[in-house]
């Protein structure tokens, strides 16, 4: 409760507020202290010199009294001393009229008065030296009004001292009660002060805490806690120094998971997350205690390995690890499997820095992956390899502005009529120095490197022209073209395939898009938007690949399509299994229920061919029929009269 007291942030304003407040306080006690001193001071010292003044003419009397006594006894010698000391109160009385309080001046005008009557009566007592019984009576008469100034003079001293008294008396209690507020106001400063200097350390220790926290946040990955690429690349070259001071190798893995997108994409991101978790646990828990799990992002993780062999010896870690990750793992109540491919690169012989060793681990793990091996180790040669692939995406932006790039057609026929009902065009490369180029080599990197876009919309300008000139001999042959996930997720893409149609002068029903299932499953929404905007425009729609996909069947009802393609892996095995056949028969069935045409992929003999007919399919496609040819010898072989392998 108290900490949240300190933490609160109203009750740190109210502390310095009142801190401030009590040093104004204490600041106005001082001021009021020191100006009540300096004013006691002052009124002291006046009322003390009124009071000394009032007992100076009590003194100035008295010695004229003496003096007035001294020259009755002795004429002679007393005279001097008479006429010296006559007039000696007069200064001090016409002081207090000047300066005395009010009644001050009423008692010196009073006591003037009276003094000149006496100072009268001295002077006529020195006068009277014929006559001792006048002056007798003089001098008697002096002596009264003597006492009667002596007795005023000692009765203001009296009253002065006694208002003295009562005001220092004042001074005194207004002192005590002034003591009494600075110590009560001492106290609470310094309760103040302590909740200040509390609430100063408490946001210190918080402040470092963050601190801390954020260099924590800043070298771990948020979601699995795990160390993150900068911490990572800080602990590859703290092992690189070490083991080059103590001539030891390290190990580097690279692993990536397997089909991790397909668990985002049906599962959701939540259960993609859940997944990651369960990878980093597993891979902490098989690991040694000298090494150092990270994640670089991604499904992407890294291990750092000080105090390696050989590299034999890291890939017998790096299988290890690989056993430890795989397996079914329960996610929100759905199984799912975990597998990965692990690359491998040992310092110093791989690599001679931590950024080399990074980057063959990469390459070693994408020839895991690329290969299906599961663990591959870094070979020189890959690298390579990977060079040429990068050189090779260069050349390809190249081959699409300079019209390398040819289309090879593979027709479609009917099962009943065993007519060509149309073509599909398949992308060749015409490479000037590596020769033709099939699909395989490039496409992959394609659509890695996102040129694939460019070189999808180049391959339908291709096909939509070549249509237009088999229209023109009067063979209008529709046309099919494939196209990759990020076209089909790209909302310009159907624009782009409208102004295809306008500029060849093709009728959007001659031109067939073929999409994976993959492609629709990655992002339904938006794939059934762009698919219903190619769909009003005319364009026939096909699933490429059909039944080899991660999806149930739901998106067939709502997407706009006009065909399956059956994948060639059900087809090819079609005679002689009865898995097969029963697969077929069911598409079918699925088909028709839903009003989609049929295209079996792989026919490779004339037995497969007749049993689809047979079975009711649609429409077939395969090496048997034909082989993908350029236009030419596509013309040629449409005027032969039966079918044969091309």
């Amino acid at each position: 409760m108290l900490g949240k007291v300190v933490r609160s942030k109203a009750v740190a304003r109210a502390a310095v507020v009142g801190l401030a407040v009590g040093v104004f306080a204490l600041a106005a006690l001082a001021a009021i202290s020191i100006t009540t001193n300096a004013r006691t001071t002052s009124h002291v010292r006046h009322v003390s010199e009124i009071s000394d003044h009032w007992a100076e003419l009590d003194m100035n009397i008295s010695v004229e009294t003496e003096a007035l006594n001294s020259y009755v006894v002795n004429k002679k010698f007393g005279r001097d001393l008479l006429d010296s000391a006559v007039h000696s109160a007069s200064p001090g009385l016409a002081w207090q009229t000047r300066n005395g309080d009010e009644l001050d001046v009423q008692n010196a005008t009073l006591a003037t008065d009276a003094y000149g009557a006496f100072t009268q009566t001295l002077i006529d007592v020195r006068r009277a030296t014929s006559d001792p019984e006048y002056m007798k009576v003089l001098a008697d008469q002096a002596a009264l009004g003597s006492s009667m100034l002596r007795k005023t003079a000692n009765a203001n001293v009296t009253r002065h001292r006694l208002a003295m008294d009562a005001y220092l008396a004042d001074a005194d209690q207004f002192n005590q009660k002034l003591s009494l507020a600075a110590t009560v106001v001492c106290g609470v400063d310094f309760l103040l002060l302590v909740l200040c200097a509390s609430i100063l350390l408490t946001h210190q220790r918080r402040i470092e805490g963050q601190a801390v926290e954020s260099r924590y946040r800043a070298l771990h990955d948020e979601l699995t806690g795990l160390a993150n690429r900068a911490l990572l690349a800080d602990e590859i070259d703290a092992a690189l120094w070490v083991a080059g001071q103590e001539q030891e190798s390290v190990g580097l893995l690279l692993l990536d998971l397997n089909k991790f997108k397909e668990v985002n994409d049906t599962l959701g991101h939540h259960a993609g997350d859940l997944l990651l978790k369960e990878v980093a646990d597993r891979l902490t828990a098989a690991v040694r205690t000298t090494d150092t799990v990270a994640r670089l992002g991604g499904d992407e993780f890294a291990v750092l390995m000080p105090e390696i062999n050989s590299p034999e010896h890291c890939s017998e870690i790096a299988r290890r690890l690989l056993e430890a990750l795989e397996g079914p793992a329960e996610l929100e109540g759905v199984t799912v499997d975990i597998s990965g491919s692990i690359g491998a690169a040992v310092y110093p012989l791989h690599s001679s820095s931590g950024a080399e060793l990074l980057q063959h681990a990469d390459i070693a793990m994408y020839t895991a992956k690329r290969n299906r091996l599961g663990i591959a180790v870094y070979d020189p040669s890959a690298d390579n390899h990977s060079s040429q692939q990068l050189s090779l995406i260069g050349e390809l932006r190249r081959a699409i502005d300079e019209d390398e790039l040819v289309l090879h057609y593979q027709p479609k026929v009917s099962t009943s009529t065993w007519r060509v009902v149309g073509v599909e065009a398949l992308i060749r490369w015409e490479h000037p120095v590596r020769g033709l180029l099939q699909p395989g080599e490039f496409i992959p990197q394609a659509e890695e490197n996102e040129i694939i876009v460019p070189l999808t919309d180049r391959v339908l300008t291709m096909a939509l022209n070549q249509h237009r000139i088999w229209r023109a001999q009067d063979t209008p042959l529709p046309v099919a073209v494939n196209v990759p996930t990020v076209c089909l997720l790209d909302e310009t893409f159907p624009d782009r395939v409208a102004r295809a149609l306008a500029a060849s002068g093709v009728a959007p029903g001659a031109l067939t898009l073929e999409i994976t299932e993959t492609s629709i499953i990655s992002d339904p929404v938006r794939a059934t938007a762009i698919l219903t905007e190619l769909r009003a425009m005319g364009v026939r729609l096909s699933v490429d690949d059909f039944g080899t996909g991660y999806s149930s069947m739901s998106y067939l009802q709502n997407m706009p399509l006009n065909e399956l393609k059956i994948d060639r892996s059900f087809i090819r095995t079609l005679s002689d299994s009865h898995g097969g056949t029963a697969i077929v028969r069911a598409v079918l069935e699925l088909a028709r229920a839903l009003e989609l045409e049929v295209v079996a992929e792989g026919v490779e003999d004339e037995a497969t061919l007749i049993l689809l007919g047979d079975m009711g399919c649609t429409n077939a496609q395969g090496y048997y029929i034909s082989r993908p040819v350029r236009a030419a010898d596509l013309m040629a072989w449409l005027g032969r009269p039966a079918l044969e392998t091309v």
